[in-house]
C-alpha cells in the first residue's frame, strides 16, 4: 500500500457547488465552516525572504457542527425498468467490472486504488457482483480480482482479458493519465472514473516527446473515446479540469474522497514535530520541504519527519540535514501514531486529485499546509481547516507562524477533524450506485430508441 492513503468517497452533477463554496456531492453536502477573521502577523522568517505578512489567520473555536448527510436525488432516466430487490436491500445484483491500473497490493498504490477498493467492496455488500481487472501484483479481496499483466502490458492485454467478462452489466474504466480505451473493445454501458487530469505532470515525469503524446492522449483521445459516457471524479478541481479538456459538464458526476474513523488517538508530540507522508515521487516535491526546513528550523526547532518510500528516497536521505528523519515505509499503526503526533501535516505536491493524506491527518485533528493547487483546494478549506499558499516564501512563513501560534493551530485542527468526520464512505458508495443506475438506465433508453 502507498503511504499516502489506505483509509478508504460521496457524488452529484458538477455545477452545484465549488471547492470554495458549498460543495455538493451525491450522497452528502459539505458546508465550509464560518470564515475566520484574518489577522496579520509579522513574518517569522529570516530577513531576505519576500513575505509581507503571516498567512495564518486567527481561528476562533467553534461549536462542533452536526454531521451533514444529504442524499441528492438521482437524475431522472427515461424508460428505466423496475429492478428486483436484492437480499442486501438494493437492486437485483448486477456485474460491475472495474478496469484499473493497480490493486491495493501494489506498493505504488495510492488514493485511486483506495477509492476503487471502497467502491468495489461497497457495491459487493449491496448485492452486486464486482470484478477488478488490473495489473499485478494483486491480493485476495471481498470481490473478484483478475491480474492482467504488468504495469504496461496490461494496456495491451485488457481487451483479451475482458472477453471472459463480456456478460457484465457495467464497465468502469479508471483513467490515471493513460486510458485503456475501453469503449473501443467493451460494448457495454460505461463510466469513466478520473481522479485527476495530469496536465503539467506529463512534462515532469517524461521526456518532451513522450510528454506531448501523453498530454494529447489524455486531453483529446480519452474524452473522444468516452464522448457518450458519464465521467466520475472526486473533486471540484478535477471536474473543472475535465470541462477544460472538452467533457460536457452535464456528463460529469462527483464523489468526495472519504476517510475511515481511526483507532483511538495517541498523544500529540510535546516538542515540535512536522510530518510529510506519502509516496516519494518527484511531483510530490519533498525536496522542497528540506530546503524550507533550513529556514524554518532556526525559528521553530523540533523535527521534520518524512515518511514513505519511492524513487526519490535515496536523494532525500542524501539531502537531509539536522533535525530531519526519513523513515521509509511505515506500518499502518506507525502511520496512525505519526499523524496523531504531528503538529502540522506538510503537503508540497504540485497537483492532486484530492490529497487523501490531508483528510487522514484532519480526522486526527492535525491541520495541513499545502499549495493552492488542484485537489488541495478541495481537501483544505483555507484559513479554516488548514492553510493554502502560492509560493515557497509563503509556505515557509505559514509553517513558522502556525508552529508558534498554538491557539490557531489547535483551532484549525479541531475544525479539520469536524469536517473530516462528515466524510462517510457509505455515502460515497451510495453516490456511485446512483451513477451506475444512471449509466445503465441511459444505455437502456438509447437502446430502445435505436
Amino acid at each position: 500500500m502507498s503511504q499516502e492513503s489506505h483509509s478508504r468517497p460521496s457524488t452529484a452533477p458538477v455545477g452545484a457547488g465549488s471547492a470554495r463554496g458549498v460543495s455538493t456531492v451525491l450522497g452528502q453536502t459539505l458546508r465550509p465552516l464560518a470564515p475566520a477573521p484574518p489577522e496579520a502577523a509579522e513574518s517569522l522568517i529570516a530577513p531576505g525572504t519576500q513575505i509581507a505578512e503571516s498567512l495564518v489567520p486567527a481561528v476562533s473555536p467553534a461549536a462542533p457542527a452536526a454531521p451533514v448527510s444529504l442524499a441528492s436525488p438521482r437524475p431522472e432516466a427515461a424508460d428505466e425498468s423496475p429492478a428486483d430487490e436484492s437480499p442486501a436491500g438494493g437492486r437485483k445484483g448486477r456485474h460491475i467490472v472495474f478496469v484499473a491500473w493497480r490493486d491495493l497490493a501494489n506498493r505504488r498504490a495510492g488514493g485511486s486504488e483506495v477509492l476503487v477498493d471502497h467502491l468495489a467492496e461497497g457495491m459487493t455488500a449491496r448485492g452486486d457482483r464486482v470484478t477488478l481487472l488490473c495489473g499485478g501484483p494483486t491480493a485476495e479481496r471481498p470481490y473478484q480480482v483478475i491480474r492482467n499483466g504488468g504495469t504496461y502490458t496490461q494496456f495491451l492485454r485488457a481487451p483479451l482479458a475482458y472477453r471472459r467478462l463480456r456478460d457484465c452489466d457495467l464497465v468502469v474504466e479508471v483513467c490515471n493519465g493513460m486510458p485503456f480505451f475501453a469503449p473501443l473493445w467493451a460494448r457495454r454501458p460505461m463510466v469513466c472514473l478520473v481522479n485527476h487530469v495530469h496536465t503539467d505532470l506529463w512534462a515532469v515525469r517524461f521526456p518532451a516527446p513522450l510528454a506531448a503524446v501523453g498530454r494529447f492522449t489524455e486531453s483529446v483521445l480519452m474524452p473522444w473515446a468516452h464522448r457518450k459516457n458519464l465521467f466520475l471524479t472526486i473533486s471540484g478541481s478535477t471536474a473543472a479540469a475535465l470541462a477544460d479538456i472538452g467533457v460536457e459538464k452535464d456528463r460529469i458526476r462527483q464523489v468526495s474522497m472519504c476517510v475511515e474513523q481511526p483507532q483511538p488517538l495517541t498523544p500529540r508530540s510535546p516538542e515540535p514535530m512536522f510530518l510529510a507522508l506519502g509516496r516519494l515521487e518527484d511531483y510530490k516535491r519533498m525536496d522542497l520541504l528540506l530546503r524550507l526546513w533550513e529556514r524554518v528550523r532556526h525559528v521553530v526547532g523540533g523535527r521534520l519527519v518524512i515518511a514513505g518510500d519511492g524513487p526519490e528516497r535515496a536523494r532525500l536521505e542524501a539531502m537531509a540535514g539536522p533535525g530531519v528523519v526519513v523513515t521509509g515505509r511505515v506500518s499502518e499503526e506507525e502511520k496512525h501514531r505519526l499523524l496523531c503526533s504531528a503538529w502540522i501535516l506538510l503537503h508540497p505536491a504540485m497537483i492532486e486529485g484530492w490529497g487523501i493524506v490531508i483528510t487522514e491527518a484532519a480526522i486526527r485533528g492535525t491541520p495541513g499546509i499545502g499549495f493552492d493547487v488542484p485537489g488541495l483546494r478541495d481537501s483544505v478549506v483555507d484559513g479554516e481547516t488548514g492553510v493554502l499558499v502560492r509560493n515557497e516564501g509563503q509556505f515557509a512563513s505559514a509553517w513558522a507562524s502556525l508552529a508558534l501560534d498554538h491557539r490557531t493551530r489547535e483551532a484549525l485542527g479541531r475544525a479539520a477533524r469536524e469536517r473530516a468526520l462528515r466524510l462517510h464512505w457509505s455515502a460515497a458508495v451510495e453516490g456511485f450506485a446512483s451513477v451506475a443506475d444512471e449509466a445503465l438506465a441511459g444505455a437502456s433508453s438509447a437502446k430502445s430508441r435505436g
